[in-house]
């Protein structure tokens, strides 16, 4: 958003239109709107959610060790920039703010802590780490981004695709959707952001007792089959 203002005359009156100038230049400033491209100079806020899963006492304690894969996302939904959708079928992104980390390295780090954390399992890592897994988890994250979906604030949301496959074969064990939503306190990018926190927790507090549960039947059902 550009001013313009002509300033004749001199002496006090001169320094006194000059200084409204500056203020209503400020004033039309902070009216611009908070969407927008901006350039990578613009990026003065960046966001850092850190979310802390909460094990659920009902997981199953197993005794397999899990591999997770890299995640995949859409080139768009995996970046720096905030995503935000003002109205369906319209992405933008909020000026002057950033992640720390990429959507993805989010999501990733977010189940693997909640799994460490958790005491369920015997050994869980990122694939290629050395960790001989039973099963590999694998992860698409479909959306990312706070979507307004006709609301006064906008929604933290997250769409993660995810597939749960043994090792020693590649079949796929199960596969299922999970979504994540938790409105902003308000418009503002900084409430937007915080947000993206506890939708991040459930996500991820989901999928990882999903993994836990669905791998231990499906080991439970093979070892049946095998006692026959």
């Amino acid at each position: 958003m550009n001013a313009r203002f002509e300033i004749r005359g001199s002496g006090f009156g001169k320094r006194a239109v000059g200084a409204a100038a500056l203020a209503l230049t400020m004033l039309s400033l902070s009216a611009c709107s908070i969407l927008g491209g901006g350039s990578e100079r613009d990026r003065a806020s960046i966001y850092a959610p850190d979310p802390r899963i909460q094990a659920d006492p009902a997981w199953p304690t197993v005794t397999w060790q899990l591999g997770i894969a890299p995640a995949t996302a859409a080139r768009m939904s995996d970046t720096l920039r905030i995503a935000v959708r003002p109205t369906p079928g319209e992405i933008q992104v909020y000026k002057g703010a950033s992640w720390a980390k990429t959507p993805t390295d989010m999501l990733e780090d977010a189940v693997l802590r909640g799994l460490e954390d958790s005491g369920k399992i015997a050994a869980v890592a990122r694939q290629g780490s050395g960790v001989a897994a039973d099963f590999k988890l694998v992860m698409d994250l479909r959306r990312f981004e706070a979507d307004y979906a006709g609301g006064a604030a906008p929604a933290a949301t997250i769409e993660v695709n995810a597939k749960l496959l043994h090792s020693l074969d590649q079949q796929i064990v199960s596969s299922r959707t999970f979504l994540a939503r938790q409105t902003a306190a308000s418009p503002s990018v900084q409430d937007a952001a915080a947000a993206f926190e506890p939708a991040l927790a459930q996500i991820a507090r989901e999928i990882d007792g999903w993994a836990l549960t669905t791998g231990e039947a499906h080991i439970r059902v093979h070892n049946d089959g095998n006692a026959r």
